[in-house]
């Protein structure tokens, strides 16, 4: 089997840009012809997964939905070989994904889950300066192109470097095989003997083998497919002083102060550090040692005394803590992207009434078995985990009457658990790599 071609891939897909700003642009496409001469004008600014010497000051990846295929020309025929969730698209899977009340699509942001969105352009940058400077050029390639505008998202990180929960994030993302980088400790996939593996490429990227070392059927032709991923955008809105409020709460009767409750929520402690490996106190220099803050497995915590079962990073990303050895863990991890959006408040600061979140994106080769696994199955579901109806504190679909059991001698209950995250649109995308990206610039008039 061939190596990976980084540079047919689109950065994003294998590469954290760690860049602070970005934006996010939804697009309509009401020329086809017009439309498909844009992505190939646009294709000599796509960033790609080779490596570079210099962190570029912006990068630019482009998106299609199943709706944007079809307004650009693929045949029928073609779109008919894409996975049923794609074809689909976020807003009809709402029940399998626990969007519901609040969340429900009825109620999700212009230009979202509508069929109104084709294409989303990926901006990221530096500083505000070099961003405004990509989204101004953006613009104006758009209207010689006939793309319309129907929803954008400013992006950015907030200067405490953690999101508005207050914990810091991103401390975990999957080694890849061939991707180049050295490998560090927790960052692959748990190898069912003590160590650690990068995961096969096949689970992100199209036309490779997967952890079951066969190449998945994929949409053709090949040159469309290969080299491609399918992207999951999310706009969650975070409920920050119901956070606080329902911490605050808990943590009264709790045998531990409020922070220690905080981490057994989450399980990490706020600056990262995780409960697996230091259970009493937060220690800044483990968080800040990438080679020892994801060295643990759970393989020897199984009834969560250190980290809670129901722990947000422990569903998320279960490790050695679920049957098969890590096999079955394996095969549902997910590259996570994304950004906060809005304003901080300031701790101990009264609602302000701001919309703030997360813009949560993630790579992954197959939508239901992995995204929506890990939502419906993972967060949505304590099943797996033998905890019956109990989700994850953070990204449940909770309704005010469930519970987090933290897991001691004896157990404590946090409860009643309200839904601290709201769904307010997204999408299912298709990310093409640069073939993929040429073939669509070169789609026939009339498909």
């Amino acid at each position: 089997m061939p190596g990976l071609d980084l540079a047919d891939v689109q950065g994003m897909v294998l590469r954290g840009y760690r860049l602070p700003v970005a934006s996010y642009t939804f697009l309509r496409i009401t020329d086809p012809a017009a439309a498909r001469q844009w992505v190939g004008d646009l294709f000599g600014h796509v960033t790609t997964a080779a490596p570079w010497n210099d962190k570029p000051a912006s990068t630019v990846n482009v998106a299609f939905t199943a709706a944007g295929l079809a307004a650009i020309g693929l045949p029928a025929d073609a779109l008919a070989g894409f996975p049923e969730a794609f074809r689909q698209g976020m807003a009809s899977r709402a029940v399998l994904l626990g969007d519901a009340g609040a969340s429900a699509p009825v109620g999700w942001e212009q230009g979202l889950g509508s069929g109104a969105a084709h294409v989303l352009v990926l901006l990221a940058a530096g500083d505000e300066a070099a961003l405004a400077e990509r989204v101004g050029w953006l613009d104006e390639t758009l209207e010689r192109a006939g793309l319309q505008p129907v929803h954008r998202q400013q992006a950015a990180a907030l200067s405490s470097g953690a999101e508005h929960f207050g914990y810091a994030d991103g401390f975990s993302q999957p080694d890849v095989d061939g991707l180049g980088t050295p490998a560090r400790t927790g960052q692959a996939g748990v190898d069912g003997q003590g160590g650690w593996r990068p995961i096969a490429a096949g689970e992100f990227v199209l036309g490779y083998a997967d952890e079951e070392e066969v190449v998945p059927p994929a949409p053709s032709p090949d040159r469309l497919s290969r080299g491609a991923s399918y992207l999951v955008y999310r706009k969650l809105r975070q409920d920050v002083p119901a956070f606080r409020a329902m911490l605050a709460a808990a943590s009264r009767h709790y045998p531990g102060d409020e922070e220690l409750l905080a981490a057994k929520l989450v399980g990490r402690w706020r600056d990262g550090t995780p409960l697996e490996l230091s259970p009493d106190r937060p220690d800044p220099a483990l968080a800040a040692d990438f080679d020892r803050n994801n060295a643990f497995d759970y393989a020897d915590d199984p009834d969560g005394f250190r980290c809670p079962i129901g722990a947000h990073v422990r569903r998320a990303n279960p490790r050695n803590s679920l049957p098969f050895a890590g096999k079955l863990v394996n095969r549902h991890r997910l590259m996570r992207r994304g950004l906060t959006y809005g304003p901080e408040l300031p701790p101990d600061a009264p609602d302000d009434g701001a919309d703030r979140g997360v813009v949560f994106l993630c790579f992954n080769a197959d939508i239901t078995r992995q995204f929506e696994f890990v939502q419906s199955q993972w967060l949505n579901d304590g099943n797996a985990f033998r905890l019956g109806d109990d989700k994850d504190v953070l990204t449940g679909d909770n309704d005010g009457t469930g519970k987090m059991t933290v897991n001691g001698r004896p157990p404590y209950f946090v409860h009643p658990l309200p839904a601290l995250t709201q769904t307010r649109g997204g999408e299912y995308l298709f990310t093409p790599g640069l073939g993929g990206l040429r073939y669509l610039a070169e789609l026939p008039a009339g498909g």
